[in-house]
């Protein structure tokens, strides 16, 4: 199987999954996982989070993300537990559609590292 179809297996096996344990199966977006690795990432899983902390969750879900590609590094946890990074490489200039290919490759390679997805 071409690695292209095969991403979008595990895509699809992913968002179903997602969906049905964080959106009583309604689909997520890939905004909507983002922030759930976010959330994960911080370990702080059943507190309110306010709309500014929402988006440091989901930079802090990229960072993990794209840290297997050189892109970034842990860097330190600050007093309240949050992750810090640092960039080791700046981001190619890519496509929408290549980003979108690029966070989701990076999705399911987390999530297969977890075990989540087969």
């Amino acid at each position: 199987m071409a690695r292209d179809e095969k991403l979008k297996e595990r895509w699809d096996i992913l968002v179903d999954k997602l969906s049905e344990q964080f959106a009583e199966g309604e689909n997520l977006d890939l905004d909507g996982i983002i922030y759930l690795i976010g959330v994960q990432e911080l370990g702080q899983l059943h507190r309110k989070f306010k709309k500014d902390e929402k988006l440091d969750l989901m930079h802090i879900a990229i960072c993990r993300l794209l840290e297997p590609y050189g892109y970034y590094e842990f860097d330190f946890f600050d007093d309240e537990g949050w992750p810090h990074y640092k960039v080791k490489e700046q981001l190619p200039n890519l496509k929408a559609g290549e980003q979108s290919v690029l966070m989701k490759e990076a999705i399911v390679n987390y999530f297969l590292a977890s075990q989540y997805i087969a």
